[in-house]
């Protein structure tokens, strides 16, 4: 089911973005308020610009610092984009629902064991076995700190956490290359900043991974966020034994080419072409 009007900001959004910047009372280093929720770090305005401008610079040189990701996502959120986040689950009533239980997703809460018990073709062993293949686990995700509203922090919490769930829905693998096709479909999707500059690390990758981001991933990565549903709202701990087709099919979203065997073929070809060459140099070798 496509969404409407993804780039037209609601109302809400607005007067909320307005309300945190008028109610929000200043204040300095020396008389930094108490935090809003366990964990929460009140930052200053000048704070959060230092902040943004280093770990965005930072994270552009090592795309693997996953800490100054998490720093980046946050102090980049305020004051638009993680409230039109927020105000998207509201619209939705299963985004009502996660914003009311809060529901976190560890190794623990999800039951990883019985999970890889369930047929092939469900949404949680399609999960489990991508992160048994990649060796990921979903216990890594650094708690959020710098967003002021306390639930707009769960919003976040959430997005990051169902992180995984996008990579095993696309099918796209942990490399970096997968990496930056994922984060392109979430920038389309979700509008958060950090998404839109994890896409510039495209400029990182190799000729050919590059060439091929451009030709293949990134028109796949705009088409489908930009009409898929709000992958926000999806309630993955209620969906596990669901056909994983059925659920992708609902949310408008479809997987990629797969790019661990399109890899595999690239190394093979270039392999077939390095003996190719060292056969005709030992040939020639030969015949002198």
């Amino acid at each position: 089911m496509a969404r409407n009007n993804m780039f037209r900001p609601s109302v809400v959004a607005l007067r909320s973005a307005a309300a945190a910047a008028f109610s929000s009372r200043q204040f300095s280093g020396l008389t930094r308020p108490p935090p809003n929720y366990p964990g929460h770090v009140p930052l200053t305005r000048l704070e959060k610009a230092a902040l943004a401008f280093g770990s965005g610079l930072m994270s552009l040189r090592d795309p693997r610092r996953a800490d100054l990701i998490a720093t980046f996502a946050e102090v980049t959120a305020t004051p638009y984009f993680i409230y039109r986040l927020r105000d998207a689950m509201l619209a939705s009533p299963t985004g009502r629902r996660i914003l009311r239980d809060r529901p976190r997703i560890t190794s623990t809460s999800l039951n990883l064991p019985y999970l890889r018990s369930l047929p092939g073709n469900t949404v949680g062993r399609t999960y489990v076995s991508w992160l048994d293949r990649e060796g990921v686990s979903p216990d890594t995700r650094s708690a959020v700190r710098y967003i002021d509203d306390e639930e707009c922090a769960y919003v976040m919490q959430r997005y990051r956490e169902c992180h995984d769930f996008y990579h095993a829905l696309t099918g796209l693998p942990v490399v970096r290359e997968g990496e930056v096709a994922l984060k392109a479909f979430e920038f389309a999707n979700t509008l958060l900043p950090m998404t839109g500059l994890s896409v510039f690390a495209a400029a990182t990758l190799k000729k050919s991974e590059r060439r091929r981001f451009v030709s293949t991933y990134l028109p796949w990565a705009v088409r489908n966020g930009l009409r898929a549903s709000e992958v926000i709202n999806v309630y993955w701990e209620e969906e596990l034994e669901r056909d994983v087709e059925d659920l992708r099919r609902q949310l408008g979203v479809e997987p990629p080419p797969d790019l661990r065997a399109l890899r595999r073929a690239e190394r093979e070809e270039r392999r077939k072409a390095k003996a190719a060459r060292e056969a005709a140099a030992s040939r020639q070798q030969g015949s002198v």
